[in-house]
């Protein structure tokens, strides 16, 4: 199986290489892997003691970000490592301000490429968050006696340690990480009907860091303009569906405020077309005196939309009305927002239970969804919007401090 593998992984990098010819995130990926030896070399020494975490995405590293924090400050003379494998999570983040030493892309799991980068320094402990697996790396970290964690881990039946081929993956799991933070009891019992003993249940880290954001200035210069005491729905991360929502809801009623913050922004130009009396949030300095007879904005800016949910009274969150996978709704319920999203959400275990709490809802097409909107924006459904809106934080302040639970097991 080692050698089915290894030939994945080669026809992995083949592909992405011929892929990025024509795909643009793609390219960056793979151009980007190729400064990822240089990187390390530029800031670390092989007697640097480093901390690293893996995310896969944006969305991992948020989950992963508490416990990092925490453990550079229980280790402040440590040097902190962050990797990627996409391009849109370690785009969002190089940008940002960070407590990394060094960001760069996971080379690809090849085991010359990876014995070579981790040869640069000593990684003491290393961490992946979710589901981020690449097996020639874990064994080559267990072999330089690193320790290994996976923080938020979640199982679920479909993966491959379930099917008939997953015995050898089960055992690199197994004889290379030392301990799974899980989720849930639902993943926790997965792991442990597979002999992935090794684990216990710490709830999910993306709590601590959504009830972060209450703490921090999250004022949006001109937003308060915009609404102007009116009813406000945010649609964070939007995709077609959602846009089709924001449609519906502007031409029903049109004393609602409307944001949108795409979930690309190459459709800011497409959202335009859709919506041509909307303003862009980039223009709207110059739309001062008019930006209270608008009732759409849209946000062509990133690293906004976490504070814009501060400003809602209902969010629509993107990505569940079809395959792409719901996005961050923890980001709008930690303010106290109804959340409404599609029901395409299997790997998301939080939807579930904002839904039993009733802080959210979820529907099959975006039509209910958008009448369900416009139900709950009605002066005449004021009391369902509040009990809703007090559900859904509740919904965040009752989730233990997970990163507190991870903290004092690594310690031990």
């Amino acid at each position: 199986m080692a050698f089915l593998y290894n030939i994945f992984i080669s026809l992995l990098i083949f592909g992405m290489r011929v892929f990025s010819l024509i795909h643009e995130k793609t390219k960056k990926g793979v151009e980007g892997r190729k400064q990822s030896l240089d990187r390390v070399k530029s800031v670390f020494s092989k007697t640097d003691k480093i901390i690293w975490m893996h995310a896969a995405s944006l969305g991992e590293y948020e989950q992963g970000l508490p416990v990092l924090e925490r453990l550079k400050e229980r280790f402040p003379k440590h040097k902190i490592l962050v990797t990627f494998f996409s391009p849109s999570g370690y785009e969002n983040v190089v940008k940002k301000k960070h407590i990394a030493d060094v960001i760069c892309y996971l080379p690809f799991d090849k085991k010359s490429i990876v014995k070579e980068f981790i040869s640069q320094f000593d990684a003491e402990l290393f961490f992946t968050v979710k589901y981020d697996y690449w097996y020639n790396l874990l064994a080559e970290l267990k072999r330089q006696d690193t320790k290994i964690y996976v923080i938020s881990a979640l199982f679920y039946e479909r993966q491959s340690f379930f099917t008939s081929y997953g015995k050898w993956f089960v055992k690199q799991l197994k004889e290379n990480v030392d301990w799974f933070f899980h989720q849930t009891q639902f993943s926790l019992a997965l792991a442990k009907s597979i002999g992935l003993v090794n684990s216990s249940v710490t709830g999910d880290t993306r709590f601590d860091r959504v009830k972060q954001l209450r703490q921090r200035n999250n004022h949006v210069e001109f937003i308060t303009d915009f609404i102007g005491g009116n009813k406000t729905i945010v649609l964070g991360s939007s995709w077609h569906a959602e846009e089709k929502i924001a449609e519906i809801v502007s031409r029903k009623n049109r004393t609602i405020k409307i944001i949108i913050a795409p979930h690309d922004l190459k459709r800011v130009d497409h959202l335009k077309n859709i919506f041509p009396e909307a303003l862009l949030y980039s223009g709207v300095q110059d739309s001062v005196s008019s930006i209270h007879n608008a009732q759409l904005l849209i946000i062509d800016s990133i690293g906004l939309l976490s504070k814009l949910y501060s400003y809602a009274d209902i969010a629509v969150v993107g990505g569940g009305f079809h395959d792409a996978g719901l996005h961050n709704i923890l980001e709008a319920a930690t303010f106290g927002v109804p959340v409404i999203f599609g029901n395409h959400y299997r790997k998301n275990p939080e939807a579930d239970d904002l839904i039993s709490m009733n802080g959210g809802k979820s529907f099959t097409d975006e039509y209910a969804a958008a009448e369900f909107v416009l139900f709950l924006a009605n002066e005449d459904n004021k009391e369902e919007l509040i009990a809703m809106s007090e559900n859904a934080r509740e919904f965040v302040d009752t989730k233990p401090d997970s990163t507190e639970m991870i903290l004092r097991k690594i310690l031990s």
